[in-house]
């Protein structure tokens, strides 16, 4: 499985990393450091099966991001899930009406983080 990690945090990016690495179940993790970047990495590395997405990011913002991946058919099939401090009910209703698969609250434990793509892609 093929998982594009979007997050303009190194730091972030490799603890995110470090979890999905134990699952032991991506062949390969993909980084990107905002939603313009993640965008060119869909087009020109894609098919992935799964996108960890930020919310506040330079460039373009996690939800921008988002729509985008949404309003391309070729990315159906894309499971996206929102990984951020952004905690406002209405953002996360937000996110999700625009076809976020699921939603994760930063700071999160790497079980917190396993459990939530283990459910999401079946696992």
């Amino acid at each position: 499985m093929k998982v594009l990690v979007v997050d303009d945090s190194q730091a972030m990016r490799n603890i995110i990393k470090a979890g999905l690495k134990k699952m032991g179940v991506f062949d390969e993790i993909v980084e990107a450091e905002n939603g313009k970047v993640a965008l060119e990495k869909l087009k020109e590395q894609g098919p992935f099966d799964l996108v960890l997405l930020d919310w506040y990011m330079p460039e373009m913002e996690g939800y921008d991001c988002l729509v985008k991946i949404r309003e391309n058919a070729n990315w159906n099939d894309v499971k996206v899930m929102m990984v951020t401090t952004e905690n406002q009910q209405e953002n996360i209703i937000r996110a999700v009406m625009a076809g976020a698969n699921e939603y994760l609250m930063k700071p999160f434990t790497p079980e917190m983080l396993q459990e939530k793509i283990s459910m999401l892609l079946g696992l």
